[in-house]
């Protein structure tokens, strides 16, 4: 599931991780919090911050709610709606409502770090974004200690 360097205190160097993915839908905002912070957790990185990185252009990250999963399915119908499937559109593969959304979302996040934990509020959590699914995906996760002065 990872692979990277050893984990080390806040004077380590950044530590680099990928994640492999799997989704089930065309459109799903996949909840990937925990294992991102298992990442901070591994790292032993007090402070610093964690970076990130969707490597696909019909996919990206985003942080919104997570206690309650009707807000990602809000953000996957709403999403459909505005740009649906159908088009018109001249990209001629069929998924071109995927690269916009994708665009929409964005493909990368940088979350504090804190205290060895990811400085999320109450509610948020990190999804990964699919708008071409079913598919296999990667998320590049990079894990950076504040300077030591």
């Amino acid at each position: 599931m990872t692979s990277g360097s050893s984990p080390g205190k806040s004077s380590a160097r950044a530590q680099e991780h990928v994640l492999d993915l799997e989704t089930s839908r065309r459109t799903q905002l996949l909840d990937i919090t925990a294992e991102v912070e298992r990442l901070v957790a591994a790292s032993g990185v007090s402070h610093g911050v964690c970076h990130l990185y969707v490597p696909h252009t019909t996919a990206g990250v985003t942080v919104n709610e997570a206690d309650d999963p009707d807000v990602a399915r809000d953000i996957e119908a709403t999403l459909d709606r505005l740009v649906p499937h159908g088009g018109p559109y001249r990209h001629a593969e069929g998924n071109a409502d995927s690269h916009i959304k994708a665009t929409l979302t964005g493909v990368s996040q940088s979350v504090f770090i804190e205290d060895g934990r990811l400085m999320l509020g109450r509610w948020q959590g990190i999804f990964f974004c699919e708008f071409d699914g079913p598919r296999r995906r990667q998320l590049h996760v990079k894990i950076v200690p504040d300077p030591v002065y």
